[in-house]
């Protein structure tokens, strides 16, 4: 279910009330961990944390570097968290923590889908979240896009 939505409000607006109020405490939980640099913007059909291309124009596509995005799709909504993704240590301490919290893990390289708010442990999304600013977010992108792996 991409949206074809200009602005975060708009995205929000579209969406069925429950849907609606569990992607807005994601939202907050997002953006209450969000590190100082990263912007929420409409990109990809969904709500992303990107870095802006005025700070790193040099991307393989011409599109900011995608650092988190938030998404209801067609069967499940989705957090996507590229930093866990491009780092093995991230991605087994994400998971290390996120079934501690005895919740469903249902995840994907970088996408955690849910069905309802209750199945997501907000505490682990935002510790992720946080974890990575934006320098070490654009080295990280920069290693990898050299072939070296994290």
């Amino acid at each position: 279910m991409r949206s074809d939505a200009t602005t975060v409000e708009q995205y929000l607006t579209e969406l069925p009330d429950d849907r609606r109020r569990a992607v807005e405490a994601v939202r907050e939980t997002i953006l209450a961990n969000l590190p100082e640099g990263y912007e929420e913007a409409m990109n990809w059909g969904m709500i992303s944390y990107q870095v802006p291309l005025e700070v790193h124009p040099d991307t393989y596509n011409g599109q900011p570097l995608m650092y988190a995005a938030l998404a209801s799709q067609k069967n499940h909504m989705a957090v996507h968290l590229s930093a866990i993704y491009a780092n093995e240590k991230a991605r087994k301490d994400f998971e290390a923590a996120y079934k501690a919290t005895g919740k469903r893990f249902d995840v994907g390289k970088s996408c955690v889908r849910f069905k309802k708010l209750e199945d997501l442990p907000l505490d682990v999304i935002g510790e992720a979240v946080a974890r990575v600013p934006v320098d070490r977010f654009i080295a990280m992108y920069e290693r990898a896009r050299e072939g070296h792996v994290q």
